[in-house]
């Protein structure tokens, strides 16, 4: 099935950003895990699939639309030095990938490619309900609580 190429080149940035969002949790959830925050790494892991996942689906539709799927560039990646940092960071990436699926989105909507508008619709609901706001709650938990007493938590 012959997809609009202006959809095929929107996927493969809404990719790298899903590719480098991969890379980024992969490598907070390592430094959770060494600095014994169990917690953290656990939510981080799952993150991690998460975006393989989301990745998983692009790479899927790309091909369905008779697109090459670009596996080589990605977004930029931020690691973080303390726990507030990589969350913010990670915050930032989901803002951005949020972004990329609305534009997206409607240029679906514009081009009439109701399914592949279908497939990034539940990927901005899981990019916003469950992985934006879920950092957003824990930088607000660090406010409210401090860090010491935050980190106790997760570990």
């Amino acid at each position: 099935m012959k997809g609009h190429a202006e959809i095929i080149a929107s996927m493969n940035n809404l990719l790298a950003a899903e590719l480098a969002a991969m890379d980024q949790y992969f490598i907070h959830a390592k430094m959770y895990e060494d600095w014994g925050l169990s917690k953290l790494h656990a939510r981080i892991d799952h993150e991690f699939d998460d975006e393989k996942g989301h990745a998983s689906l692009l790479i899927e539709r790309i091909l369905m639309l008779e697109g090459i799927p670009d596996m080589r560039t990605r977004c930029e990646v931020r690691i973080g030095k303390t726990v507030a940092e990589m969350l913010e960071n990670d915050l930032l990436l989901e803002q951005e990938v949020g972004d990329a699926l609305k534009a997206t989105i409607a240029q679906c909507e514009k081009l009439q490619d109701f399914v592949t508008r279908e497939m990034l619709e539940t990927l901005l609901d899981d990019t916003e309900r469950d992985h934006a706001y879920w950092l957003e709650q824990q930088l607000r938990l660090i406010k409210m609580t401090g860090l010491p007493n935050y980190l106790q938590s997760q570990m």
